[in-house]
């Protein structure tokens, strides 16, 4: 166990690595200046060279990476060519606005997705399961902007229930963590972004789960369970989810990792400030340093999501080990 985590960890830290190289030289290739937006032409020659060894962008491009790297050895990702600011500051912010947005949408989606994927799968063949599937389907392929705009329209625009963006009300001020988190203001902006990521990522583990569910139930244990007469939430919950968790588990950790990026439709759309809205911003502004902590940011997730999967798998089902 020790040494597949070692391994795991180190293959970890190379990948990491390759991205952060990857995305350095990927964002160089981009044709132009990327602060020519910020440095007014009016300015003497004298003082736009001065922003751009400020910058760092008078040097080699090797020489930037030198110096990239050990930035990002210490902790850091460079400043800002809009905010003036380290990205780490204005990163962190949104992190979390987007965590509490997606961390409520993905926890809903997965445990009512699951347990209707399991009930469907369990009364095969009846109108019901046949009403989920379509509507799982449904649900599957509806595009996310869409879900949005017609949760705007209709919940906003014409029943006036939510507030049409934003996290909070215009002009609204907060004295501290629990009062810009937990006020009725903040949670009435919330709600409706939240069930519309919901919305979208529900299908996905509802038609895992039940596909997996149809296998489990075939097999002799579920025969066993059956002659034994337990009750059906037993044998459905206790004995038949546990088996067919493993690919739920899969998707899961997939849709952790990436939705930490930020449904960048559905900040958009809403006008939340996550790191999807910011990752639209900073490429519109050719913000490099702020798109590049950002997308670190969402591959690390993403790896230690799946790392943390396959650990997740030995306690689901003991027949896995780890060599």
């Amino acid at each position: 166990m020790r040494q597949y985590v070692g391994r795991r960890l180190l293959q970890m830290v190379l990948t990491l690595f390759c991205l952060v190289t990857l995305q350095f030289f990927l964002f160089r290739l981009v044709p132009g200046d990327p602060i020519a937006a910020y440095i007014d032409p009016s300015l003497p020659i004298e003082t736009r060279e001065a922003i751009r060894r400020q910058f760092g962008l008078d040097q080699s491009p090797f020489q930037q990476y030198t110096a990239f790297l050990a930035n990002f050895a210490r902790g850091e990702f460079g400043t800002s060519f809009h905010y003036r600011e380290p990205v780490w500051v204005i990163i962190f912010e949104r992190f979390w606005n987007t965590v509490l947005l997606l961390g409520p949408a993905i926890l809903l989606a997965f445990v009512v997705g699951a347990s209707a994927g399991a009930l469907l799968a369990w009364r095969r063949g009846r109108r019901g399961e046949v009403l989920g599937v379509i509507v799982g389907l449904l649900l599957r392929s509806m595009p996310e902007f869409w879900v949005g705009l017609l949760g705007l329209m209709i919940f906003s625009y014409w029943l006036n229930w939510f507030p049409l963006g934003g996290m909070r009300a215009v002009g609204a001020e907060v004295s501290g963590l629990l009062d810009k988190f937990l006020s009725l203001d903040f949670l009435h902006h919330l709600i409706l972004p939240m069930l519309c990521s919901t919305a979208v990522l529900l299908a996905t583990p509802l038609l895992v789960m039940r596909n997996a569910m149809l296998e489990v139930i075939r097999d002799d244990f579920i025969d066993m369970a059956r002659a034994k007469g337990l009750a059906p939430a037993t044998l459905i919950f206790r004995h038949a989810v546990r088996n067919a968790l493993l690919p739920v588990v899969t998707v899961l950790s997939l849709m952790a990792g990436f939705a930490i990026g930020g449904e960048v439709l559905i900040e958009t759309i809403f006008r939340w400030p996550g790191m999807g809205r910011e990752l639209v911003l900073a490429v519109q502004r050719r913000d490099f340093p702020v798109a590049q902590g950002i997308f670190f940011l969402m591959g690390a997730v993403v790896i230690t999501a799946n790392f943390v999967t396959d650990l997740v798998y030995g306690m689901l089902d003991p027949r896995v080990t780890y060599d």
